[in-house]
């Protein structure tokens, strides 16, 4: 398989604890994101092997067939979550790790990985540049929405 992987770091003022909040812990809706997230009722905290589902918007009901699946594969409180989210045609993890920046807040250090589940090689091979360059625009614009996403958090309580 051809996987597409990019990194990617921002610094915020706010501490670990607080970007953590922001980012690790799923709630029902994100304003942000504009998306919903039903946690596997299982689970009591989430952790390594919690399940969920993710629905565009805010959600009312149950999610539709076929929603994307996902599942937290990596979890060290206030310092590194990772999820994978199935997709039919492909899966994407996506690492997020928080370290003291220098000068005082937080760096966030994202990974986007990418992996195509069907299609041949020669396909994917002559769509390595652009879902290079996809994956690329999605890391950007994940870290643009940190200080949305540490704001609406603190703004909450």
């Amino acid at each position: 398989m051809t996987t597409t992987t990019v990194t990617g770091s921002s610094d915020v003022p706010q501490s670990p604890a607080e970007v953590w909040r922001a980012l690790a812990v799923l709630e029902p809706y994100c304003s942000v994101c504009d998306v919903s997230y039903v946690l596997d009722a299982v689970a009591a905290a989430p952790g390594i092997g919690t399940t969920f589902v993710c629905s565009p918007g805010r959600l009312e009901g149950t999610p539709a067939a076929g929603a994307p699946r996902g599942e937290i594969v990596e979890w060290e409180p206030t310092r590194v979550v990772s999820t994978r989210l199935r997709l039919t045609p492909e899966t994407w993890t996506t690492r997020i790790e928080l370290a003291d920046a220098d000068g005082g807040g937080t760096r966030v250090t994202m990974t986007i990985t990418h992996e195509p589940t069907r299609g041949g090689r020669v396909v994917r091979r002559l769509r390595r540049g652009a879902m290079r360059r996809l994956v690329q625009r999605t890391v950007d614009a994940e870290l643009a929405k940190v200080p949305a996403h540490v704001d609406r958090v603190a703004r909450s309580g």
